[in-house]
Parts: C-alpha cells; structure tokens; sequence
C-alpha cells in the first residue's frame, strides 16, 4: 500500500461509495470522489447500461446514485475480499456482486464484475477516489415475486465486505441458488474459483 494512505482510509471511501450507491444518497458520493474524477465502465452484457465514461464527481454522483436509483432498489453492492489491497500507486482491485430489485418488473437482478479504483491524495492531505473502472461481466434477471430471493440472499451475506469462502459456503448451501443453478454458478460461483 501507498505508505501516505491508511488501510482505513481506503477502507472508509469505499465504504462511502457502497452508501452512497445503495441507499440512494448522491451527495455522499462527494465525500468520497475527487472532484475531477473520472469513472470509465467496460460492460459484457446487454442486460444493463451505462455511459462508457463520466467525469466529476457530481456526474458520478447522478450516474452511479440518481439514474441508477430509479431503475434499481433494495440494492446491496458486496466487495468479495476481506479488506482493500492498494498498491504503491494507490491502485485497488477487487470482484463485486451485487444483488437489487428491478423497479419495472420486481425481479432479481444479480450481478458481478470487478472494480478497479485509483485511491489519491489530494491538496489538502485527504484521500479521494480519483478514478473507478467499473467491470460488469454479468447482470442476470431472476424472476422474484414478493423479492423473497432477494430479501433471502441478503440476510445470509455479510455486508459489504464478504469473503470469497463466504460466499462460495453460502451459494453453495442456498435455495435461491439450488432452484438457478445455472446462473449461480455461471455469475457468481465460477468465476470466483478460478480467481
């Protein structure tokens, strides 16, 4: 890690973040992002979209917060890791899954990628999020009536840190994964073992 930034500030921004994006709160995203920065996303699926780039934080903020707010709730973003590494050039990477309610149809949106943050410091000695690389390998749509799945699925996980042998023991031994087999191990399970 970066010997001027501290595991918990890191830790504390990332932690932001998830606040911000999931209890739909945008000026938390303020707090956390650089005023400049820059989030850039590469999507392998068409079952969600984003811009391919934004720049500022307040753009950030709508992007990520507002319009993402309005198509998705419930939404539980987990970083399957322990805790954040950063590298000597304030670079951090980590696997996400993200479990949310689809406004428009009720259904279970199950989701999982990678995140790739650039942690700085800034002028005034604080630590922001200058850029996010945000990776989604996949977005699948699970039918949920009554989101029991979800509300199911997110009481089992530790949040928002969750270890990949969390997960995997949890996904293993969970319905709503035994009853779409198929999609747990494709989106969530497979990639993690081969990590």
């Amino acid at each position: 890690m970066n010997p001027m930034m501290s595991a918990s500030s890191v830790r504390s921004l990332l932690e932001g973040y998830v606040r911000a994006k999931d209890r739909n709160q945008p000026e938390l995203i303020l707090d956390c992002f650089a005023a400049d920065a820059e989030l850039t996303f590469d999507i392998a699926t068409d079952a969600i979209d984003f811009p391919r780039s934004v720049t500022g934080a307040t753009a950030i903020a709508r992007t990520l917060v507002t319009d993402f707010g309005e198509r998705f709730e419930r939404c539980r973003t987990y970083y399957v890791c322990a805790a954040p590494e950063v590298n000597a050039d304030g670079i951090c990477a980590m696997p996400w899954l993200v479990a949310m309610r689809q406004k428009d149809n009720g259904a279970l949106r199950l989701g999982t990628g990678e995140y790739r943050w650039r942690i700085a410091r800034m002028g005034d000695g604080s630590d922001r999020i200058a850029g996010l690389h945000i990776a989604i390998e996949r977005m699948d749509t699970i039918d949920d009536p009554g989101s029991a799945r979800l509300r199911s699925l997110q009481d089992t996980l530790s949040y928002p840190w969750l270890t990949p042998t969390e997960l995997l023991t949890r996904m293993d031994s969970s319905a709503l994964f035994a009853a779409n087999a198929t999609v747990a191990r494709t989106s969530v399970i497979d990639p993690l073992r081969r990590s």
